[in-house]
């Protein structure tokens, strides 16, 4: 095999995340070759891109022959949207890939039989609509071609797909991303090149409660330009006088962003309607949810997944401390309050801290505590001792110093909620040393359509 050679293959598997498994045939022999955004079954040809102490790895250019359990997507952009995967899929079939996926990564890595410690996988209540936040990307449908606003095309950092029809949120989110391109396009408001480091438009952010129905809406921009906006608030506050739109939008901003970074960054937010947060509800808790706090991207989603971590714990008893390392804006925390003594959450994001503590008043909480820092330095500040850690870490995993220090703790039980099954695949090597030995591990599926999916594993010390 060489750069840029063009081949057709079979896909035997795929592994966690994303990669096809392709067995293709060359002068050489039978060789397989890593490529994305394809699964079982498929015949499809490919171009090799790279190859790296004998392995290689291709770009998908077609899907030649459907595979037998295909289906064609609900969704017109899927395919040339990046952010939606297995969409042709049937949804038991997403499920079975993805524990699959889990399984083939965990089971050569916990000690002690799969069958025994493994639970299953848990479907989301729901399979379209069910995201509660989405970031949409201004930027043209091709080069030099008219202002879109949407998910950046697959394969593409820069030509963006206006998904009109997106299927993962509600009509509500088509409704707000149509009358705002409108209205740009009428503005004739350019759109914040990533390479010039010029123009104006860069995100729109929408958040919209599953259970309250409430709106929050964000338009960023940088300050090289402006526009008229009140107009745009008025227009988008009239979507709510249409047939069909059923949420209420509780505030607009206008947030400014100088940063060269290809991220929604806070500068600055102008208020143009309302107020800068919203609320949403969970397991008959009330959180309130501003742009930026991290928060559970499918709502009822997350009740599952917070009602599994719950029932591997189990009944705490009054006399438990709990640490919630990674807490974000402290849900698990309060889950997990009323039947602890004492709550502690660390996190180092300043503002979902400051939630934190909101929320927890909010909720008539009075034994959590939230610490804003990095966990590998907070650690050190705490003289509590915890009966029980949960651990709810970035994508990325725990840092090893920080997982070192958790250890130390020597707590009877941990709880780890990953969102990345090869962080957690990873750690699990590390908390396996230091004497942990896994209990329960299950799945649960918060993201329908993608390749992601949750993973909660008790461990308890041998």
């Amino acid at each position: 095999m060489k750069k840029g050679q063009i081949l057709e293959g079979i896909v035997e598997s795929v592994e966690f995340p994303n990669k096809g498994i392709v067995t293709v045939i060359t002068e050489e022999g039978s060789k397989s070759v890593v490529v994305k955004n394809c699964f079982t079954g498929q015949k499809i040809s490919l171009m090799i891109h790279k190859i790296k102490r004998g392995s290689a790895e291709g770009r998908l250019l077609q899907v030649l022959e459907k595979s037998p359990i295909e289906i064609d997507s609900p969704c017109p952009h899927f395919g040339e949207c990046g952010g939606c995967t297995y969409q042709n899929l049937p949804y038991e079939e997403q499920l079975h890939l993805k524990q699959l996926q889990v399984r083939t990564l965990l089971e050569p890595i916990i000690q002690g039989s799969w069958d025994t410690v493994y639970d299953g996988i848990k479907g989301s209540p729901q399979q379209f609509g069910y995201r509660n936040k989405m970031e949409f990307s201004f930027g043209d449908e091709y080069k030099d071609g008219p202002l879109s606003l949407g998910m950046h095309k697959r394969g593409s950092f820069y030509d963006v797909v206006n998904v009109s029809q997106c299927q993962i949120v509600d009509a509500d989110y088509r409704a707000i991303l149509a009358e705002v391109l409108t209205y740009c396009k009428e503005q004739h408001a350019t759109f914040y090149h990533r390479i010039h480091h010029n123009g104006y438009l860069r995100h729109l952010l929408v958040r919209k409660a599953q259970r309250t129905g409430e709106i929050l809406i964000a338009l960023v921009t940088s300050t090289q330009d402006e526009i008229e906006l009140t107009t745009l608030a008025d227009r988008l506050l009239a979507l709510q006088e249409r047939d069909g739109f059923q949420g209420t939008i509780v505030g607009i901003l206008h947030t400014k962003n100088d940063s060269v970074a290809d991220v929604i960054q806070n500068d600055a937010t102008d208020v143009l309607y309302g107020r800068d947060y919203f609320y949403e509800e969970l397991l008959g808790l009330r959180f309130k949810i501003s742009q930026f706090s991290f928060f559970q991207t499918n709502s009822l989603g997350a009740e599952v997944l917070y009602e599994t971590a719950r029932e591997y714990i189990g009944q705490l008893g009054r006399d438990v401390s709990v640490f919630d390392l990674y807490s974000g804006t402290g849900t698990i925390a309060q889950i997990l309050a009323p039947i602890a003594k004492k709550v502690i959450g660390v996190e180092i994001v300043a503002e979902a801290v400051e939630s934190a503590k909101e929320n927890a008043k909010l909720n008539g909480l009075t034994n959590c505590t939230f610490i804003a820092g990095d966990v590998l330095k907070a650690l050190d500040e705490i003289t509590d001792i915890p009966n029980l850690i949960v651990l709810d870490p970035p994508r990325d995993g725990i840092h090893p110093g920080a997982l070192s220090k958790i250890c130390d703790y020597a707590a009877p039980r941990i709880l780890y909620i990953s969102c990345k099954p090869t962080s957690l695949a990873r750690d699990l090597v590390i908390l396996q040393e230091r004497g942990y030995a896994v209990e329960r591990v299950g799945c649960v599926d918060m993201f329908p359509g993608s390749v992601h999916v949750e993973c909660v594993c008790l461990l308890e010390r041998t």
